[in-house]
């Protein structure tokens, strides 16, 4: 599709019939939340854009609405051979401090591989491990991986791994368990709870495990407590051992330590002092309260305190901070690396000169990701080799989560040997991610390891983010510019930074350490082979259930690692494929045309970078007449078809600032479009950060085929009759009100075929190259269309409510397969505001 799609929110109702599972998996489902504003497709209701609080607030009250509800756990009403839950656990508790007073952890590995159980891990892990499978039984393998399962405290977990891309996420409260009696080794026999063992080696007399409220979210954890807080240490000790966890005086080996914020403005203690100093999470009493309600351990990051106080900064990974918090770090971060040439720049080596060292017609500059959910790892990783003038080489390596430098890992080393730091290089290459450096480079050979990183191929050239202009070049680079002044502030607009900042941030591909806007043509193909082959994959699936999920959460894992974002998820539906996968591809790859396009234009404002960059685009605009027939029809045809966009109670019009007339080079011109038959004027949608490639390139199909708007009908060019339909691609956000709408003469050929429906097969569509209409719910009221040019029809009519009230398109969608069956006419330069002051675009 040559529009890019709008970035939904991934709690969004869908119109469409939903997948026959749900992925239950929805770790940090707050912290995911996206953060643009965008509509639900296929709802009967007025359409919404929501605020990033909003979303986070609507979230938190549709919670489990998508996902399997939680059963109510009547905890004393629930019997176990005779047994409440509260006495199998008070059991269970007395049982565990017999064990432990007289069994070493040496026997409990022994006990644990007798029975065919997992010994390996600490001694707390085996602990654990042991006194579960002695009292309630050995468990079964996963069902999915047939990988070993453990508890963690809340649920039964599997340890091991789908496929190469990505570990078992299976998770379960109920676990199977081997219906057999439990071999005991003489050490054990021999011991003074030899007895007590022996009462639960009968399978039929073993109490069951019913994972509930009876959850003990500090299992395992060491906490410490500090200063006055709302609650005395006593109190909170009581809590805190009756939750599982056990409280320490000292910070040495914790898991937190819990303070209250006021600490921090006072100065902090020494204790704190020291805390940080061991790298020790500070967080406030919130975590305890949260985390008892939710009867889970709450992700210790969102609750710091004082790691802003660090001198490397706030060390807090994006995925960890509110969506506010994360947006206002990513737009005002600065790229540290800009393509495959780019010296990262915390090494401050460019500083001296530094420049990538190239031998043989190889680059030693390498970016890896790793997404693996079920080990909760998404880092980078950064290896470079840097010649600086009139000293040695360096040795560059970077380890970590975007957003958490102080706890990267990180080093610099200077090497007098030549062939000593390559062969160094080399070796890191082959440790990071199992395979050979060479066969990488020269012909991209690679074979995924299991948790090994896989390196992100970037091309030679500068990432927009970092070529681009700055804000406060832009007006320098304007005020020098010879073209005419609306044509200068549009491509002020296309060559600007933010734009393309504002995008990867909204798609959460925004992390500074990787030039997401410079990858190469390799990679591209290579996200889009994955993405397309999981489609047909998923269309075919016979599972379902459990075994479904794996296959949605393994490919989840291998996108987000080809394509590193600050905030992975695990997809469960066709909607967020479209929203965050293909719609996601498709932008990266148009600011990566974007990128090539502009180069770097820092260095040059004098010299009418704005002028050059025009010539480059190899288009012709020209601003519209506002006392034009054209200019009039076109502000009608916005009036008529387009619907204010609702956030909370405020409605969202729209004003149109300017129109330019276009001509591009690449694709049809309007002369040979014009000789084409049944041709009709139609919107389509777009981002800011598409449109260069759009000019520069011309329109490209879709990059799948996905039963949803906007992929239904297959890898087409899709445009639409209502302007509400394009504004929804190019209203994003509050904060970034200004947008563009593209009109389009758009010849639907000799075949028009019309559905309301996805097709089975998109296929045949695509090779006979017929026309689709898709039927939507509203329509353009025939009787007000208008011929323009003779012969090309302008559905410029008010919407209407249609006949197909059952459609999942809202508005008609029209999808053509034959890029030469579209040209580019007229660019609409549009605003968003709130309705009762949005002024009339004809005063």
């Amino acid at each position: 599709m040559n529009q890019v799609r709008r970035l939904k929110p991934r709690c969004s109702i869908l119109g469409l019939p939903p997948l026959k599972f749900q992925v239950s998996v929805q770790e940090d489902k707050e912290v995911h939340e996206k953060r643009s504003h965008s509509h639900a497709h296929g709802t009967g209701d007025e359409e919404k854009i929501m605020t990033r609080k909003q979303k986070a607030d609507q979230l938190k009250s549709n919670e489990g609405k998508e996902s399997p509800k939680k059963p109510k756990v009547e905890a004393d009403n629930d019997q176990h051979n005779g047994k409440a839950t509260t006495e199998v656990a008070k059991e269970f508790e007395e049982f565990c401090k017999s064990v432990r007073e007289h069994l070493s952890v040496a026997q409990m590995r022994e006990i644990l591989e007798a029975n065919g159980q997992d010994s390996s891990g600490s001694d707390a892990s085996v602990v654990i491990k042991c006194l579960d499978m002695l009292f309630y039984g050995p468990l079964e393998k996963c069902q999915i991986c047939n990988g070993d399962l453990e508890f963690d405290g809340n649920r039964y977990s599997c340890k091991g791994t789908y496929s190469e891309w990505s570990s078992c996420v299976y998770k379960t409260r109920s676990p199977a368990r081997k219906q057999e009696p439990l071999k005991l080794p003489d050490s054990v026999l021999n011991s003074p709870v030899a007895e007590l063992v022996k009462q639960y080696e009968d399978p039929k007399l073993r109490p069951h495990r019913y994972v509930g409220v009876t959850d003990k979210p500090f299992l395992g954890m060491m906490i410490s407590l500090m200063g006055r807080l709302s609650r005395t240490h006593q109190y909170w000790k009581t809590k805190i051992e009756k939750h599982g966890g056990t409280v320490s005086n000292s910070v040495v080996g914790v898991t937190c330590l819990v303070a209250s914020p006021a600490e921090r403005e006072r100065g902090g203690s020494s204790k704190l002092v020291e805390a940080m100093e061991r790298g020790v999470r500070v967080v406030s009493e919130a975590w305890l309260l949260d985390s008892i309600e939710k009867q889970e351990a709450q992700p210790l990051e969102a609750y710091d305190i004082v790691t802003d106080l660090a001198i490397d900064g706030k060390g807090i990974p994006w995925d960890k901070q509110v969506p506010e918090e994360h947006a206002i770090e990513s737009l005002s971060a600065e790229l540290k690396l800009y393509g495959k040439r780019g010296v990262y720049k915390d090494t401050r080596l460019q500083e001296q000169g530094g420049q990538i060292f190239e031998e043989d017609g190889i680059l030693y500059n390498c970016v890896f990701s790793l997404c693996d959910q079920g080990g909760a790892i998404n880092e980078y990783c950064i290896m470079q080799l840097v010649k600086v003038p009139d000293s040695n080489l360096h040795l560059y390596y970077k380890k970590g989560r975007v957003g958490d430098d102080p706890n990267a890992e990180e080093r610099l080393e200077e090497w007098k040997d030549v062939d000593g730091a390559v062969k160094e290089f080399v070796r890191l290459f082959e440790e990071v991610t199992g395979n050979e450096f060479e066969p990488w480079e020269r012909e991209k050979k690679f074979q995924k390891k299991p948790l090994k990183f896989y390196p992100i191929d970037i091309d030679d050239g500068v990432d927009v983010r970092c070529g681009g202009l700055g804000l406060r070049q832009l007006g320098v680079a304007a005020a020098h510019c010879k073209l005419e002044p609306m044509v200068a502030n549009f491509m002020k607009v296309l060559c600007s930074q933010e734009i393309y900042k504002y995008a990867l941030m909204e798609m959460d591909l925004d992390a500074p350490d990787l030039p997401m806007g410079m990858l190469s043509n390799v990679h591209l193909k290579r996200c889009e082979e994955v993405l397309q082959d999981f489609i047909e994959k998923v269309k075919s699936m016979k599972e379902s259930g459990p075994k479904a999920e794996a296959v949605w959460s393994d490919f989840s894992q291998r996108w987000f690692t080809l394509m590193h974002s600050s905030r992975p998820f695990i997809f469960r539906d066709y909607q967020e494929l479209a929203d965050h996968a293909a719609a996601s591809f498709e932008c990266v790859r148009d600011i990566v045309v974007a990128s090539h396009m502009i180069g770097h234009m820092g260095d040059d404002t004098l010299d009418d970078p704005l002028s050059d960059r025009y010539k480059k685009i190899g288009c012709s605009l020209s601003p519209l007449d506002k006392d034009s027939e054209d200019y009039k029809m076109i502000l009608n045809y916005v009036e008529k078809t387009y619907e204010p966009v609702k956030l909370a109670d405020i409605e969202y019009g729209i004003s149109v600032e300017n129109i330019f007339n276009v001509e591009t080079k690449e694709g049809p011109s309007f002369d040979e479009v014009e000789k084409l038959p049944n041709k009709r004027l139609l919107w389509c949608g777009t981002r800011s950060s598409n449109l260069l490639r759009h000019l520069h390139k011309g329109f490209l199909p879709a990059s799948c085929s996905l039963p949803v708007p906007g992929y239904m009908f297959g890898k087409g060019i899709v445009c639409s009759d209502a302007a509400a339909e394009a504004a929804r691609y190019g209203f994003t956000a509050v904060d970034r009100p200004e947008g563009f709408l593209v009109l389009a003469v758009f010849s639907q050929g000799e075949e028009i075929v019309e559905l309301k429906n996805p097709p089975e097969d998109t296929k045949p569509l695509e090779e006979k190259k017929v026309c689709v209409k898709g039927l939507g719910r509203k329509k353009p009221d025939e009787s007000e269309y208008i011929d323009w040019k003779d012969d090309i029809k302008v559905p410029c009519g008010s919407l209407i409510p249609s006949e197909h009230q059952d459609s999942p398109l809202e508005y008609n969608e029209y999808t053509v397969y034959d890029p030469r069956q579209v040209s580019m006419r007229f660019l609409v330069g549009v605003k968003f505001e709130e309705k009762d002051t949005v002024m009339d675009a004809q005063d």
